[in-house]
C-alpha cells in the first residue's frame, strides 16, 4: 500500500467514525436502548477487509480523480451499505455470530436472556434489533451520499439505489432457493450470486469511483462488467469456504450453510449424484451434528461437486483476466484489478 493509499483509507475510516459518533450522540438523548442500538451498529461496522472503499478509491485515483474528500465519503457510504446488508443477512439466516463474535442480534438476545426473558422472546428481540439497525444504516448510506458536493452526486445516488435494488432481488432469490419455494437450477443460482454480492460489493463501488473521477462512459461500463465478474468469483470462493473454511479464518461457522440448506452451485453440482443422494436428508437440518456435517462434506468431495466448482473458479479467473486485459483501462488499474481477482480465488477468509 502506498502512502497516498494509506492516507485515503484513513480518511474513509474517519468519515465512518464521525458518522457513527454523531448518530450515537443523537441517540443518547433518546435513552439507553437507542444509544445501545447505535453503539452496537457502530461496532458491527468496525474491522473487516474494507474492500468496497478500496475499490471506490482505486477507480477514482486511477482514472484521474482529484476530489479525495468526495471519494472518501462515497467509499464510506459503500462500507456502511455493506454493514447494513450484513445485519439484514444475519437476521434472514438466523445467525448470532459474525467475524467470530456475537453479532448485533446475538448481543441483544443475550442481554434479554440474562435479564430473564424467555428464549423465543429474546431471539425475537435480537432479530428485531438487527433488522432495525440495518434499516438505520441503509438510510445513512443515502445521507452520506447527499453530503457529496459534486455534479456526480445524483448519479451516485442512482447507482446506490440500483445496487440495493439488485441486492434485494438476489437475497430474495437466495432465501427462496434455501426454502425450496423457488427452483434452484445452476443458471438461477449464478444470477442470484451476481445480484446479491457482485452488484454492491464490486461493480457499484468501481463504477462510483469512475463516476466521481469524471471518467468516460466506456470506462465506467467496463468497470461494472469487470466488477460483476469479480463478484461472482468472490462468491464462488465464499461458498466453498462456507462449508470447508476454518472458522478461525472466516469468522463464521462452517456448519451454517449446511444447517440452513443454502443452495449454492456446490450443492447444485452434487444434487443428481448418488453419493449426495445418500446424505441429502441431512442437508438443511437445523440440529445438524458435527459428524453428519462431515458426511455431507465428504459427499460433496466424492461426487465431484468441489472439483467442479474449483474448475469453474479457474475458468472464471481466466475470463476475468482476459476482460481486464482487453478493457482499455489504465495499466495501473488493470494491474490492481488483476491482483484483486487473484485475491478472490486465493483467500481463506
Amino acid at each position: 500500500m502506498t502512502a497516498h493509499q494509506a492516507v485515503a483509507e484513513d480518511l474513509v475510516d474517519r468519515v465512518i467514525e464521525e458518522y457513527f459518533e454523531r448518530r450515537i450522540e443523537r441517540a443518547e438523548r433518546l435513552g439507553p436502548p437507542a444509544a445501545a442500538l447505535w453503539r452496537r451498529a457502530a461496532a458491527s461496522a468496525r474491522g473487516g477487509k474494507r474492500l468496497r472503499p478500496r475499490l471506490v478509491l482505486l477507480a477514482h485515483d486511477a482514472l484521474g480523480g482529484s476530489d479525495s474528500g468526495a471519494a472518501a465519503v462515497a467509499a464510506a457510504a459503500f462500507e456502511v451499505l455493506h454493514s447494513a446488508l450484513l445485519l439484514h443477512d444475519d437476521v434472514l439466516d438466523g445467525d448470532l455470530v459474525r467475524r467470530g463474535r456475537p453479532n448485533l442480534a446475538g448481543e441483544f438476545a443475550t442481554d434479554a436472556l440474562v435479564d430473564g426473558v424467555g428464549t423465543p422472546e429474546a431471539t425475537a428481540w435480537g432479530s428485531a434489533s438487527g433488522l432495525l439497525a440495518g434499516d438505520l444504516l441503509l438510510s445513512g448510506v443515502h445521507a452520506l451520499i447527499a453530503r457529496i458536493d459534486s455534479p456526480a452526486r445524483a448519479e451516485l445516488s442512482e447507482l446506490v439505489d440500483d445496487a440495493v435494488f439488485l441486492t434485494a432481488v438476489g437475497e430474495h432469490a437466495d432465501v427462496g432457493f434455501s426454502l425450496g419455494v423457488m427452483p434452484a437450477e445452476a443458471g438461477g443460482i449464478r444470477r442470484m450470486m451476481e445480484q446479491k454480492t457482485a452488484a454492491y460489493s464490486f461493480a457499484a463501488p468501481l463504477r462510483a469511483g469512475a463516476v466521481l473521477a469524471g471518467a468516460d462512459r466506456e470506462s465506467a461500463d467496463a468497470l461494472w462488467r469487470i466488477g460483476t465478474s469479480l463478484g461472482l468469483l468472490y462468491q464462488l470462493r465464499d461458498d466453498v469456504l462456507g462449508v470447508f473454511g476454518a472458522e478461525a479464518c472466516t469468522g463464521k461457522s462452517a456448519m451454517g450453510d449446511l444447517r440452513e440448506g443454502k443452495r449454492t452451485l456446490l450443492v447444485a453440482f452434487a444434487e443428481a449424484e448418488p453419493a449426495w443422494l445418500e446424505v441429502a436428508h441431512l442437508f438443511g437440518r437445523r440440529s445438524l451434528a458435527n459428524h453428519d456435517a462431515e458426511r455431507l462434506r465428504a459427499a460433496l468431495v466424492s461426487c465431484g461437486a468441489v472439483a467442479s466448482v474449483e474448475a469453474l473458479i479457474a475458468e472464471q479467473l481466466a475470463q476475468v483476466e482476459r476482460d481486464i486485459a482487453a478493457s482499455g483501462l489504465p495499466e495501473s488499474l488493470r494491474g490492481e484489478l488483476g491482483g484483486i481477482a487473484r485475491m478472490c480465488v486465493e483467500r481463506d477468509a
